[in-house]
Order: C-alpha cells, then sequence, then structure tokens
C-alpha cells in the first residue's frame, strides 16, 4: 500500500514537472517566434527599411502643421526652415548658430521628403513635419533647376498656413549662419521684415522702406530671410505671392525661381502692406560680405545673419563657408538639437 503511494506522488510530481518545462518550452518558443518575426527582416531585407520606407514608424505621417507649430512655438513665434534631405548638413550647421544665440527651441523643420522628417524627428523628436506632396530626396537642387523651383514654390503656402494660425513666423533658408539674435533688430509692429538682395552697398543709415523698383520693373527683395506677423498685410502679400507663382511656373525658357513673384508680389500690394527693409550691415546679402572685404572689416561687429548666396552648388556654398571660418559642422556638431551626423 505505502509502495502505490509513493508510486503515485513519484507520478504526480513528474507529470507536473512535464507540464511546467513543457508550458516553459512553449512560452520560449513563442518570445523567439516573435523575436525572429520583428528582426529577421532587417537582416534578409536591410535595403527596404531606409528613411524613405513606409515601413517607418507611422506617427509622424499624422504629424500635422497645426500640431508642429503647437508644439514648438514659444510665445507665439516660430523660426521656419525647408530642407530636403541632401541639404542636411546645412541644416545642422545653422541650427548650431541658431542654438548659440538660445533660439532653437522656436526652429520648425518643414521636411520636404520623409528622410528628412524621420530623421530629423528620430533625433529631435516633434520639431519636424512634412506638408505633402513629399519631394524626391536624393537630389540636391541647385539654383535655376525645376526641382529648385518646386522645392521653394511651396514656401509662400506654408507661410501663409502658419499666419492663418495665428503664429509669429521668421523664415531662414538653410544656407544661412546667425552671428547674433536677430529678434532685437525687429523694430516697430510692421507686418513683413525682409533684406535687399542688392550687391550695391547702401550707407549705415539707409531708409528702411521698400527700395526703388529696379530696370525690371521690380525690386531685388530676397526671400529667403523674411519675418512676417499674423496681419491682414502678411497675409494678402503671402496670397499675392502664390498668385504670382502660378502666373510664372518654371520652364525651359523661364528657369525662375521664388524670388521674382515676391518682389512682383511686393510690388503690387505696396499701399497695403506695411513692409520693413532691415539693415544690410546687419543682414548682408552673400554678394556683399563674401566680396567686399574692406566693408566687411568697416561693419564688423555688426553682422548678424550671414546668407551664402551669389554662388550656386552644395559643394562650393561648404567651401565658402569653410573659407571663412562659418562651417560650423566639422567641429561644433554637438552643439546642435540634431548631434553629429552619422
Amino acid at each position: 500500500m505505502e509502495k502505490q503511494k509513493l508510486f503515485s506522488s513519484a507520478s504526480h510530481l513528474s507529470h507536473s514537472s512535464t507540464s511546467i518545462i513543457s508550458r516553459n518550452s512553449l512560452l520560449l518558443l513563442i518570445t523567439l517566434l516573435v523575436i525572429l518575426s520583428v528582426f529577421l527582416p532587417l537582416f534578409l531585407f536591410p535595403n527596404t527599411y531606409s528613411p524613405s520606407s513606409s515601413s517607418l514608424p507611422s506617427k509622424w505621417d499624422d504629424y500635422s502643421l497645426a500640431k508642429a507649430a503647437k508644439f514648438v512655438a514659444k510665445n507665439g513665434t516660430l523660426i521656419v526652415c525647408t530642407v530636403s534631405y541632401p541639404f542636411f548638413p546645412f541644416l545642422n550647421n545653422w541650427l548650431i548658430s541658431v542654438t548659440r544665440q538660445k533660439q532653437q527651441d522656436k526652429v520648425l523643420v518643414i521636411a520636404e521628403d520623409y528622410a528628412t522628417l524621420y530623421k530629423v524627428n528620430s533625433k529631435w523628436p516633434g520639431h519636424a513635419v512634412l506638408i505633402p506632396p513629399a519631394l524626391d530626396s536624393q537630389t540636391a537642387h541647385n539654383f535655376g533647376s525645376q526641382g529648385f523651383f518646386n522645392l521653394t514654390s511651396r514656401r509662400p503656402e506654408h507661410l501663409l498656413q502658419l499666419l492663418e494660425l495665428g503664429y509669429n513666423v521668421m523664415y531662414n533658408d538653410v544656407d544661412m549662419v546667425w552671428l547674433q539674435d536677430p529678434f532685437p533688430y525687429l523694430e516697430g509692429n510692421h507686418d513683413v521684415y525682409f533684406t535687399d538682395d542688392k550687391t550695391k552697398i547702401k550707407p549705415l543709415s539707409h531708409s528702411h522702406d521698400l527700395p526703388p523698383w529696379a530696370r525690371t520693373g521690380r525690386t531685388n527683395i530676397c526671400s529667403c530671410m523674411i519675418f512676417l506677423r499674423p496681419t491682414n498685410g502678411a497675409k494678402l502679400l503671402m496670397k499675392q505671392w502664390i498668385k504670382e507663382l502660378h502666373a510664372q511656373p518654371w520652364s525651359k525658357s523661364n528657369k525662375g525661381n521664388d524670388q521674382p513673384g515676391f518682389n512682383w508680389a511686393l510690388g503690387k500690394t505696396a499701399h497695403q502692406v506695411d513692409v520693413y527693409l532691415l539693415s544690410q550691415a546687419a543682414f548682408p546679402t552673400g554678394g556683399v560680405y563674401f566680396w567686399y572685404k574692406t566693408w566687411v572689416k568697416e561693419t564688423k561687429g555688426k553682422h548678424v545673419i550671414i546668407h551664402n548666396n551669389y554662388i550656386v552648388g552644395f559643394n562650393n556654398k561648404m567651401k565658402r563657408f569653410r573659407q571663412f571660418g562659418l562651417w560650423l559642422v566639422d567641429d561644433h556638431a554637438l552643439e546642435s538639437p540634431l548631434g553629429k551626423l552619422e
């Protein structure tokens, strides 16, 4: 009788142990299958997980301009740039200079492709938004190309949307470097602030009114550095700019960009918009800052934002920034919110 009880107990323990082992083995097997289903495709098909792939996190696809602006804006103000993936190094260079003026928290990057959207938000969550349709992310478009026109012609639409949402907006191209904080230079309470793109040197006490029209029948105001308040005048200007771009699309015979349209719009709304021309010494065009060494020495300490224009080509711009000690990425990448690029 005792032997039967012992045998029965041993049999029960053996059965229980086997059940526990079986359950543990099953759980282990399920865990391994889940891990393999997630990571095995990364090893077998690495190219399908590129920055432009739809397999990337979907949360940023639904990230609207209104949500992004609300998240980023400080005291109702945004600093905005539009960027395509090939110009990421210039974005980082510009961001370093903005960070040095402690204004980086206001920056909203309008990504023109999904590669830029995911790259920025992976390193700096919430500071990039894409407004469809997305553009080609592989080509660094040069001034005068159709790709460049497609990129820049969407600018007034983006800016108008932000004005309609009620924000003050400072727009910058990313081939710029901040040497000082520009906000103290936005004197008064005007609708729109901008810079002159002419290379003729002005007196230090030049007028802040819209300059006279040139022989072309329009002014040559730069569309790459603009500050806008959410006023009826600023909105009117953006709407007219959009009309001008639609009326003069890019073609092989008319290899335009967005700037002539901006100037035509300024002329047509001149008596309806309160504008302010910023100081040339503080906001020099590249055709002044990089060409006139004597002027640069005479105005030393007055420069606020330097624009690397009047030169074409990604590598040429980078080379010139390096020559003038304005290419900050090489030695100061960790100062950028994006950190060092891989």
